[in-house]
């Protein structure tokens, strides 16, 4: 006894494709979504631990989700890379956000806290005698 054989069912047909039309029988091309770049193409120097503050308290009416969340989340200064766990979004991509914040005046970048290198020798000997001392 030979086992059934698997027929193969040919791919559905495509319905045919109306191009979307404007005018007098022009062919509209689809409106870009997002612009990734200005003008100029620049990107602002930003690196993931540069802190974000919100300069504005509530969302312009034109923001996206993303500016409005971006901007909750940095009532308190937050730095790129955290900012980017929190939202889920690549480094890539929150560079190209924060550009745009940054150019609209909706958030500020400060340079990260940068502490001493070596600590106080009065501090550090008061220390080592407290810990003497037990």
């Amino acid at each position: 006894m030979t086992p059934p054989q698997r027929q193969r069912r040919s791919p559905a047909p495509e319905p045919p494709s109306q191009p979307a039309q404007q005018g007098e029988g022009k062919v509209k091309n689809p409106e870009r979504m997002y612009v990734v770049a200005g003008p100029d193409g620049e990107r602002a120097e930003l690196d993931l631990v540069t802190l974000i503050v919100a300069r504005a308290t509530d969302p312009p009416p034109s923001a996206s989700p993303e500016q409005a969340a971006l901007l909750r989340l940095c009532a308190a200064p937050l730095s790129v890379a955290e900012l980017s766990a929190y939202l889920h979004l690549p480094f890539s991509a929150m560079g190209v956000l924060l550009t745009e914040m940054l150019t609209a005046e909706l958030v500020q970048a400060r340079a990260p806290i940068v502490r001493k290198a070596r600590s106080d020798r009065s501090l550090l000997e008061a220390v080592m005698n407290g810990l003497q001392r037990l």
